[in-house]
């Protein structure tokens, strides 16, 4: 063997060993969870972000056109049902009031004059007609004009009943007319906001032209939240289910004493936007509804079905096709696809093709890891 054979085979073995050494990686570290029992439930989320609103909220305004004359209340005031809240200018029907009571009570002393004499004309032609029957020279004449004046004057005494009752139903037409000038509470609230002051003219909304109102009244010992829900889970939502509430305005934490209790009857067609149906979910319990305040963003989380011993396995681990990448004892990666049930953002039911105590790598920092690599777990 020459010498410049030797070199080329000592060069082959030194590039081969290369090869071999630099192909030998070490172990990749991955985090992992363990396959196990506990609760998963199914859930559904709203789509886009949903909204606490007061179960009463009124947007008050007259009845009927004028100048603002009185305001008996200001922003943050708590009212109670029926109290006065805004007074349009009515001067000239309070004065209309004054007259019809005055009319009425000379309605009063007419009809009181009126029966006063129809009665004596009824005496007189009662005794009239007692001295007919007795023969004492009573023409059949004069009874017949002092009978007919009696009636005549009875009549006239209904009639000026009717006046007083006219007059009555004027008073209380006059009395309506002054309501619409007035804005009362329909319920206990807080006033959340006043659009109007004190010699401004105020107009009804008229059809189709949206304008302010004069007074915002709300009612914040009743809220709950209105969300929108796609269309394709809508159907699984039944009123009376569970729910829970989170607020962005308090961080992570959830309030789950909420019931959905309303569904709409129809699906929301919006231009560029997913079709979503309303639903609304109340907090029952009292502490749930601390610090809370209508327009506050919310979000809600339905809980369709739920069980309690479920083997599930971190939402995180699941790649796509269900499948997830098990660490054997011998710490190589083995893929499997196993067979879900319920599942949440958390976690997914396992059905088949897992079994508990099965280490499974979360999908956090599995890049390039792959079925058949060396892996040592993350401490």
């Amino acid at each position: 063997m020459n010498k410049k054979t030797l070199i080329f085979i000592l060069i082959a073995i030194a590039i081969g060993g290369a090869y071999f050494a630099l192909r030998k990686t070490e172990p990749v570290t991955v985090k992992t969870a363990v396959v196990e029992r506990g609760e998963v439930s199914a859930t559904v989320s709203n789509t886009r972000v949903g909204t606490i609103k007061a179960c009463r909220r009124a947007y008050l305004a007259p009845a009927t056109g004028g100048q603002v004359a009185e305001l008996h209340v200001k922003e943050g005031d708590k009212v109670k049902q029926g109290q006065l809240l805004m007074e349009v200018w009515n001067k000239d029907l309070k004065e209309q009031v004054k007259l019809q009571e005055a009319q009425i009570k000379e309605n009063q002393a007419t009809a009181k004059q009126t029966c006063l004499m129809a009665a004596s004309a009824q005496r007189e032609a009662d005794r009239l007609i007692r001295l007919q029957q007795k023969n004492q020279f009573v023409s059949e004449e004069q009874v017949d004009i002092k009978s007919t004046e009696a009636k005549a004057k009875h009549s006239a005494c209904a009639a000026a009943h009717e006046a007083i009752t006219v007059s009555r139903a004027n008073l209380d037409f006059t009395r309506a007319s002054i309501d619409r000038t007035l804005v009362l509470a329909p319920f206990d609230g807080t006033v959340a906001e006043i659009n109007v002051e004190l010699g401004e003219y105020v107009t009804p909304s008229p059809p189709g032209i949206p304008t302010l109102p004069a007074i915002d009244l709300l009612d914040v010992s009743c809220l709950y939240v209105s969300a929108p829900i796609d269309e394709v889970d809508a159907p699984k939502i039944k009123t009376g289910m569970k729910a829970c509430v989170s607020l962005d305005a308090f961080g992570s934490e959830k309030r789950c004493s909420g019931t959905v209790s309303r569904i709409a009857p129809y699906v929301q067609e919006k231009e560029k936007q997913a079709r979503t149906v309303e639903v609304e979910v109340k907090l029952t319990d009292p502490k749930d509804l601390n610090d809370l305040l209508p327009g506050y963003s919310a979000d809600i989380e339905v809980l369709l079905s739920d069980k309690r011993q479920a083997l599930r396995v971190p939402a995180e681990a699941v790649l796509d096709g269900n499948r997830v990448l098990v660490v054997r004892d011998d710490g190589v990666l083995e893929e499997r696809t196993f067979e879900p049930g319920l599942s949440n953002w958390n976690y997914v039911e396992v059905l088949s093709g897992l079994k508990a105590g099965d280490k499974v790598v979360l999908s956090v920092g599995q890049e390039g890891v792959k079925a058949g690599a060396h892996v040592r777990e993350q401490p």
